[in-house]
């Protein structure tokens, strides 16, 4: 399985994303819808970090604009590592909402410059452009005429930051006001890292736990410690995990923390993997003893977290996929039989992936049901609440489970000839990660057409249907 692994030793930000990226054989071509979109330029040049080779990725606009001296721009992550926000800059930062900045507070290193002039007379794109609303964000991703994929993609990313700034500051998704985040620059970054990672056209994507920095950072309202509380509510929605240090600066900004998070699964350290090719990405900062670069890894064989081996048993030759999710429960002893019905379709449509309800007995042996919802973690607060308004529950709770395996699926079609006619059957596929099919059930739906047509009995068409696909898939 073709693998991409991020390891963000000295954390991430959205520059420094796009530049690992680059460096690992992604074509900054792909970067073109952006440019189009908006009045940016992507500067992509080579540094050195503690002698490490590394690439650089700054986000340019047009000399006669001014640069906001806001954004976020990489230090460490974006956050340059260190707040004042820049992964090695100093930008003063005006953390307008709470940490929505990943340039700049990567950028506080040891910039002192509002608005670093190129060469040419362009300008770092920090915090530069409007500044804009969650709607307005979408709005424009969607305008830009992405892959499906990539829009996806980019989308996840920007709904984990509006989640955690709305979570942060007690407001609605929809009220949620980007600042720095919703600048050009930082529109750059997560969708010129969407582009990127689809361009390297990974089966899988993993990231070691991200190193989040130590100390504090001073944003608008006040200083708090690192991570950054939108860093630290994002890090409960996603896959991966964080780590503290290794220094006191900010190292893991928010732009980082919900690209990472959009696109990546977490694992405890680099699987195992034939690497085909290795690119650094490097932050504006210099540390005495860490190079201040994230690396991406791209390879074959990176099958999962090396911990988890022993878990898969019978796995030697095929395994199944790691999936991070969240499991939600609630009892219920007085909700309508409709209401129960229609949980599956209400709560898929706000990102449940599967809803089990469970006839139970209740306080004073009275008659309930618990419901059960598998969704993935950024979906985990939206799926809650859906939740809580279809039932009137006064609590829904996450149980302890992390994380699932699930089977590779996929569609065929069954023809089944019947009484002189063709008659199709959509038939899912379950397999291991290396192809190794262990299971085939054909569609109800599609069944209980054929069998209404031919007078056949539903489970007759199932079974000539399985067997159809099974038999095919296995003289191949």
């Amino acid at each position: 399985m073709r693998t991409l692994v991020f390891d963000g030793r000295t954390g991430a930000a959205g520059d420094m994303i796009c530049a690992a990226l680059i460096a690992a054989g992604a074509d900054p071509a792909v970067l073109d819808p952006v440019r189009e979109a908006l009045p940016v330029r992507y500067e992509i040049g080579e540094t050195e970090k503690n002698g490490i080779r590394a690439t650089t990725v700054d986000v340019l606009v047009d000399g006669g604009d001014e640069a906001d001296s806001g954004s976020e721009r990489d230090g460490g992550g974006d956050t340059g590592h260190g707040h004042t926000h820049s992964h090695g800059h100093t930008h003063s930062h005006d953390h307008g909402h709470e940490d929505g900045d990943d340039h700049a507070r990567a950028r506080d290193h040891d910039d002192t410059s509002d608005g670093d002039i190129a060469a040419d007379g362009d300008v770092a794109a920090e915090g530069a452009g409007v500044h804009r609303s969650y709607p307005e964000v979408v709005a424009l991703v969607e305008s830009m005429g992405l892959p499906d994929a990539v829009e996806s993609t980019a989308l996840d990313a920007f709904e984990l930051l509006g989640r955690a700034e709305a979570s942060v500051h007690g407001t609605d998704l929809d009220e949620t006001h980007f600042h720095e985040v919703g600048a050009d620059d930082a529109i750059a970054d997560v969708v010129g890292a969407a582009l990127l990672v689809a361009d390297l056209d990974s089966e899988r994507v993993v990231t070691t736990p991200v190193a989040a920095g130590g100390g504090t950072v001073d944003m608008s309202h006040g200083t708090y410690p690192v991570p950054a509380p939108a860093t630290t509510e994002i890090a409960t929605r996603c896959g991966f995990r964080i780590a503290g240090g290794p220094i006191d600066r900010e190292l893991l900004t928010p732009t980082g923390a919900a690209i990472l998070g959009a696109v990546a699964d977490g694992v405890d350290a680099v699987p195992d993997l034939a690497v085909e090719t290795a690119g650094y990405g490097a932050g504006d900062a210099d540390f005495d003893r860490h190079p201040n670069v994230l690396r991406a890894l791209v390879g074959d064989g990176g099958q999962g977290d090396p911990e988890d081996e022993g878990d898969r048993a019978g796995a030697a030759d095929g395994r199944l996929v790691h999936d991070d999710i969240a499991v939600l429960e609630t009892n219920l002893d007085d909700a309508a039989p409709e209401v129960l019905g229609g949980l599956q379709e209400t709560l898929k449509r706000a990102g449940a992936r599967d809803v089990t309800v469970v006839p139970t007995t209740m306080k004073k042996s009275r008659p309930g049901h618990l419901v059960k919802v598998v969704c993935k973690p950024a979906d985990a607060e939206a799926v809650a609440e859906r939740l809580a308004r279809e039932t009137g529950t006064l609590g829904v709770r996450q149980s302890g489970a992390s994380h699932r395996w699930i089977a590779e699926r996929d569609f065929e079609t069954a023809t089944l000839r019947i009484d002189g006619a063709n008659r199709e059957v959509a038939v899912k596929v379950a397999s291991t990660t290396d192809g190794d099919l262990y299971d085939v059930s054909a569609e109800y739906d599609d069944a209980a057409a054929v069998a209404e047509a031919t007078g056949l009995p539903i489970r007759e068409v199932l079974r000539r249907a399985e067997a159809d696909v099974w038999e095919g898939l296995t003289n191949e």
